[in-house]
């Protein structure tokens, strides 16, 4: 799978998920932009990639840090061609009635408000570009489909992220912009690192989960965004094979 020369914007790039799939977006010939808060380990992963890879900080939840975001890309590059909508956060298993206000707008304003912010931003410049056209793959997740016990904000903001996939690939498709969603669960990193020790289930219990190499979802999202534009991976699910989706509560 060969992205020679495209241009592939990957939020949240600076560990985990975003790392590793702006390592493979870039072993498949694209040229990385990597966007995170941390300009530290946005620098680190930009000159492990090395050749032209783009690391430019930003705060995906700030309307005027995405814009910023997207002037460098057009200074540089002049267009983007992919957009691995990755950012995201969580939050400790808390029942509904324990989330605090300032906790479900930390969620929901980096899962949603800062997916919208990308995603528009993209939308601008694929629309504007010569050629025209582009794909944008929002990160949805399991949480898009069932809840976690205790996860009201993220599967709330996840669900969210499957209305917002299909209304871009709506918009899109006058313009060649083609929007898809992976769907991943339990994929090993930082963030997933509690699983092996236990997690709360439906009926109560607390039980590990199996993992799945990030490295399957990174690659996963190159397939994605290799496809010609007249071809779409709509939604797409990665998961371990024995966690404890299908069949959940």
């Amino acid at each position: 799978m060969s992205l020679k020369d495209k241009v592939a914007l990957v939020t949240g790039a600076s560990q985990g998920i975003g790392k590793a799939t702006a390592e493979a977006l870039a072993a498949a010939g694209a040229r990385v932009v990597l966007a995170a808060r941390s300009a530290e380990r946005l620098a680190e992963v930009a000159a492990a990639i090395g050749g032209d890879a783009l690391a430019t900080p930003c705060d995906v939840t700030d309307p005027v840090s995405v814009d910023a975001l997207y002037a460098a890309i057009g200074e540089r590059f002049g267009r983007v061609d992919v957009v691995f909508n990755n950012a995201g956060a969580a939050l400790i298993s808390k029942s509904a009635g324990d989330v605090e206000w300032e906790e479900w707008r930390r969620v929901v304003g980096v899962n949603l408000d800062g997916a919208f912010l990308i995603a528009r931003g993209a939308f601008r410049m694929m629309r504007a570009q010569a050629p025209q056209g582009g794909r944008i793959i929002n990160n949805g997740s399991i949480s898009a489909y069932v809840p976690r016990p205790g996860s009201i904000a993220y599967t709330a903001s996840k669900h969210a992220i499957t209305g917002l996939t299909r209304s871009l690939s709506l918009d899109g498709r006058p313009h060649d912009i083609a929007c898809g969603q992976i769907d991943i669960g339990n994929a090993a990193s930082d963030m997933t690192a509690v699983m092996s020790r236990g997690v709360p289930q439906a009926d109560g219990s607390l039980r590990p989960e199996p993992t799945v190499n990030v490295r399957h979802v990174a690659d996963a999202v190159v397939h994605m965004a290799s496809l010609p534009l007249d071809v779409n991976v709509q939604f797409m699910t990665v998961m371990a094979t024995k966690m404890p989706y299908i069949g959940r509560g």
